[in-house]
């Protein structure tokens, strides 16, 4: 009981110190940029300065922060499932199936919209379906998941391949095409249509509600499968739930960004540090951390040489390598 109550209020105040550090963001990106604005005339809705805030800024925000923390909470996800510190949500190649599925519509030429949607971010969400369904029939046998290593091979393997196909299309692709791919490649959030963001929250929301009602599970998972088993515990039923919805929160992204790579790995390790190892707070803080750094990725990546933006992941790269030097050199440390 005691111990409820204790997580109970790290995890009110994993909330509110990461909704304070989200709306501190959130309001960075609305109100910083190359251009400067009068809030007051913006909040009127008329003139240049309302059409920089809520067409200009507000919906990359919005976009910036459902990216940012799905991301997150994929990555917490998936280091849990594969038990192994450097798993981001690509690992498994659900990233690789999307840049496939949109490098394959910029090749067709498909500007055009489908199903009240553009082209490309449905193709990149089919291609991110298709390798999720792949990878699960390759680790599956008689309806259960092998092992997490074989998991994490086949979505390796997936992801090789994928590439290699990606490689092809280049190759077939004229310099207009595939300077298209190569910019979708890099990540971006620039978008001016605040449907897009509202799209990606229904997704999201799904995606994340059905990882963190597993949160308790997996604490008892961290400790062995054996010990989850003698404890009442489905592994099985987990594993599928968790590798489901970590995918969902990746596609539903990667289909309207593009990749951006680091936030899954960078992002779940910072914030263990202050919640500790509880994925019950874990989860919800490193979506709010996740939502805010995003947002200020994409503050520098749109201020940093202005009035020439950089491509959002790009920045994420940066940031995220020398990170990943670290935990590589803390891992064989310890």
């Amino acid at each position: 009981m005691l111990d409820m109550d204790k997580t109970r209020r790290k995890l009110v105040l994993a909330c509110i110190l990461g909704g304070l550090w989200l709306l501190a963001c959130g309001l960075s990106g609305l109100l910083i940029g190359s251009t400067s604005i009068d809030i007051v005339r913006a909040l009127n809705g008329s003139g240049p300065d309302a059409q920089i805030l809520l067409v200009a800024r507000l919906p990359r925000v919005l976009l910036a922060a459902l990216t940012g923390g799905a991301l997150a909470s994929a990555g917490v996800g998936f280091q849990a499932l594969l038990r192994n510190p450097l798993a981001t949500p690509f690992t498994l190649g659900v990233s690789s199936g999307a840049s496939l599925g949109a490098a394959s519509a910029i090749l067709l030429g498909l500007d055009t919209a489908l199903l009240g949607s553009a082209a490309v971010p449905l193709f990149a969400l089919a291609g991110a379906g298709l390798a999720v369904a792949v990878v699960y029939m390759l680790a599956r046998r008689r309806g259960s998941l092998l092992s997490t290593n074989t998991l994490l091979l086949a979505g390796v393997c997936l992801a090789f391949f994928f590439g290699a196909v990606m490689l092809f299309l280049h190759y077939l692709a004229d310099f207009g095409n595939s300077y298209r791919m190569i910019r979708w490649l890099m990540g971006s959030l620039d978008i001016t249509d605040i449907m897009v963001p509202l799209k990606v929250f229904v997704l999201t929301i799904i995606g994340f509600i059905l990882l963190y009602s597993n949160s308790r599970r997996l604490n008892v998972m961290s400790a062995g499968e054996e010990v989850a088993q003698s404890r009442g515990i489905d592994v099985d039923k987990v594993q599928r739930r968790i590798y489901f919805s970590g995918s969902l929160l990746t596609a539903s992204v990667v289909a309207a960004t593009g990749p951006i790579g680091f936030v899954g790995l960078v992002v779940p390790h910072v914030v263990r540090m202050f919640t500790g190892p509880d994925h019950r707070v874990l989860l919800p803080a490193s979506f709010f951390a996740g939502a805010g750094f995003l947002i200020l990725c994409d503050l520098l990546a749109r201020v940093l040489i202005a009035p020439t933006e950089i491509p959002v992941g790009v920045i994420t790269a940066i940031l995220g390598g020398p990170f990943l030097v670290w935990l590589l050199r803390r891992q064989v440390e310890n």
